[in-house]
């Protein structure tokens, strides 16, 4: 019974509450949705020639990087803002990801899909640290004023599998069983004392419907000039 605590996820959050009427200027909400954007370009670039399908969320994984980037400090902070286009000071910049989720997640309320029925649209983001690990307090209020978000807490050098299924389980359960093993096996090491998860779920009708008896085998053109059936 003892064990278990440490595989449990337990969540370490500060006494802060979220910021819930950020004030934010225009131009600063301009500089990080421009910034975003380029990422995503940036981005794409890099994932356009896996095989498969593509769906990924850029700003998903911009807000979650951002939650990591409040603890960067010297040269890994510098090569995050380069990598993620974050031009805006630490402070400014999180208070304008806090008014941009809140006013993307007040659009989303009760928003129906062209069918009439609702739409769901979750993004799972999770920072897990390791147990017993000193985590500055400053980096736990920037996640609990800006993102209503603490840490959770696992022990990634006892059971490092244990750990890995856990984060599993609740990725699994916030995509409502669509993603069931992000991290594979052995992804979990022993030495790891700070882990990202960013997971996105959306499902909604489609704008124009695939009917079926009106659809036939044909060839898609590629960007490259070739084709596939």
């Amino acid at each position: 019974a003892c064990a278990q605590p440490a595989v449990s996820g337990e969540v370490i959050q500060s006494a802060k509450q979220r910021i819930t009427s950020p004030e934010v200027g225009e131009a600063e909400l301009t500089t990080l949705v421009s910034g975003n954007s380029a990422f995503a370009f940036d981005l794409y670039q890099a994932l356009r020639d896996e095989d498969g399908n593509l769906f990924y969320s850029p700003y998903s994984i911009s807000l979650a990087l951002a939650m990591t980037y409040a603890g960067a400090r010297g040269e890994t902070e510098k090569q995050m803002a380069d990598t993620l286009h974050f031009t805006l000071p630490q402070d400014r910049l999180h208070l304008a990801f806090n008014s941009l989720d809140l006013e993307l997640s007040q659009r989303g309320k009760g928003a129906k899909g062209k069918d009439g029925e609702g739409f769901r649209l979750n993004i799972a983001n999770a920072i897990w640290g390791q147990k017993d690990y000193h985590f500055l307090a400053t980096f736990l209020d920037v996640l609990a004023e800006n993102y209503g978000a603490g840490l959770r807490v696992l022990d990634f050098t006892k059971e490092p599998e244990k750990s890995r299924i856990v984060i599993n389980d609740w990725v699994r359960e916030e995509t409502e069983g669509r993603i069931k093993d992000l991290l594979p096996p052995g992804s979990v090491h022993p030495l790891a004392r700070l882990i990202l998860t960013n997971a996105i779920y959306f499902n909604a009708a489609w704008q124009y419907p695939f009917e079926e008896n009106a659809t036939t085998d044909g060839l898609f053109h590629l960007l490259e000039g070739g084709e596939v059936s």
